[in-house]
């Protein structure tokens, strides 16, 4: 099975199907599966969804809009619906994706769709919508497997298979005291393998790996990606059971934070949406390029500084384009390969150290292979040795320059406490073009001239 991708026809045939009637409609999208339907949704307005979602069986239209990204706004198509089907889609939703979906509403909203709904889920929900949505907390279910550990193995079979009749699915076996303190985990496979009379705390793995509620969710998701694990345990500082968190939410996750960090890197607030309009865009980006702007003055400062040698050397305006455009490019791949690094794993100082060593290296062997092309260039075509050299300097020590500061800076910032994502491109800049004119326009000077 091939990944889906929304092509022309597509688009033509949901087309004309929202000029058929009601089960006409139904019929055509209920072909898709809802991963599909929900991006299908990305091209159609929020009249056409909302139609949609009001004709699907509760059960896939939940399911439609549990897979919605939340750029397209899920939350918007229960707002309009009638409170008696509204309550059957929500009802319908894992607890972790009703709380993502109904925390996006306004407090009075979010207060009248929980009194429509029976009161077990609604105090799940309330449960759920306490913690920061970026935290384990936030991101939990609360729908577990536990067993007591005084359990026999009869026992405890009939009472997970009473459990999970709710469940979709679910990967590990919680086993808990009378206080409903986590003791530890035990797989399914064991149960079923061992003697019948045998105990649930003779079978327990009590070397498990469990976190906090308040544990930021890209931590949940390293600790599920080191140890290869499907689920993992949410308990509170009494070590109570609390919910779980699947290995689907974090891959979510995972996109979330990685398209969070290329946005800041780019200059881009995070809070500007990818699918928003120009006026969103315009808000998000223009103070980045306004502290842009004044980064560039610097820069340009040191130009002014040399414009008697620029007006006697013209040439040199050529290769500033070129020193400083390569500086440019040498710092944010060191800064991209930093920031992925500081994001996966917090650097000691000895690993910072080699870090900062390894771009330095790097920096060394492309500046001078690169300033080698740019020399013979020089002697090619302007027949000027001594320019050569000089260009070959300017090059090599810009990289240098790049692969220090584009190490170094987001570093600085991260133990400072600073987001090296979104600080780091606007100085790494500065300083390859400050350096880059510098040093060439400097050697020009002295050398030259």
């Amino acid at each position: 099975m091939q990944s889906f991708e929304l092509d022309k026809s597509d688009l033509l045939k949901i087309k004309q199907a929202l000029e058929e009637d009601d089960e006409a409609l139904k019929a055509f999208i209920s072909e898709y599966h809802p991963s599909e339907i929900a991006i299908l949704f990305e091209s159609i307005s929020q009249e056409s969804r909302e139609r949609i979602i009001s004709i699907l069986p509760a059960e896939l239209a939940s399911e439609v809009i549990s897979e919605m990204d939340s750029e397209f706004h899920p939350e918007k198509l229960l707002e309009n619906l009638l409170p008696e089907r509204r309550s059957e889609i929500v009802e319908e939703l894992d607890y972790d994706d009703a709380t993502d979906i109904i925390s996006q509403l306004p407090e009075e909203q979010q207060q009248e769709i929980l009194e429509e709904l029976d009161e077990e889920d609604a105090s799940n929900i309330r449960s759920l919508l306490k913690y920061e949505k970026d935290t384990a907390g936030g991101l939990m279910n609360t729908q577990v497997i536990k067993i007591n550990e005084h359990l026999i193995k009869k026992e405890a079979l009939e009472e997970i298979i009473q459990q999970s009749e709710e469940m979709e699915e679910f990967y590990t076996i919680n086993v808990i005291n009378d206080q409903n303190i986590l003791l530890g985990i035990v797989s399914l496979k064991d149960i079923i393998k061992a003697r019948n009379n045998v105990r649930i705390k003779e079978l327990i793995i009590s070397d498990f790996v469990y976190v906090k509620a308040e544990t930021d969710q890209e931590e949940v998701a390293k600790l599920i990606s080191q140890y290869n694990l499907t689920s993992i345990p949410v308990v509170d500082d009494n070590m109570q059971l609390l919910g779980r968190i699947t290995f689907d939410d974090v891959i979510d996750v995972m996109e979330e934070e990685n398209t969070e960090d290329i946005l800041k890197i780019s200059g881009v607030s995070e809070d500007e949406e990818l699918a928003g309009n120009w006026k969103e865009a315009v808000k998000s980006r223009l103070p980045w390029l306004i502290l842009n702007l004044g980064t560039a003055f610097l820069a340009a400062s040191i130009i002014r500084y040399f414009d008697a040698t620029i007006a006697s050397m013209g040439v040199l305006a050529g290769y500033m384009v070129i020193i400083a455009g390569m500086g440019g490019n040498a710092a944010t791949q060191a800064l991209a390969v930093t920031v992925r690094r500081i994001s996966l794993n917090d650097l000691t100082d000895n690993q910072a150290y080699r870090t900062v060593l390894k771009e330095f290296t790097v920096g060394l062997i492309n500046g001078a292979t690169i300033g080698l092309i740019v020399l013979l260039f020089a002697l090619f075509y302007d027949q000027d040795p001594m320019l050569g050299l000089i260009i070959f300097i300017a090059m090599t020590g810009n990289l240098i320059i790049a692969g220090i500061s584009g190490s170094a800076i987001p570093l600085v910032l991260k133990r400072i406490g600073v987001d090296p994502a979104i600080a780091s491109s606007i100085i790494i800049t500065t300083f390859t073009d400050v350096f880059g004119f510098l040093l060439l326009l400097g050697l020009a000077s002295h050398l030259i001239l």
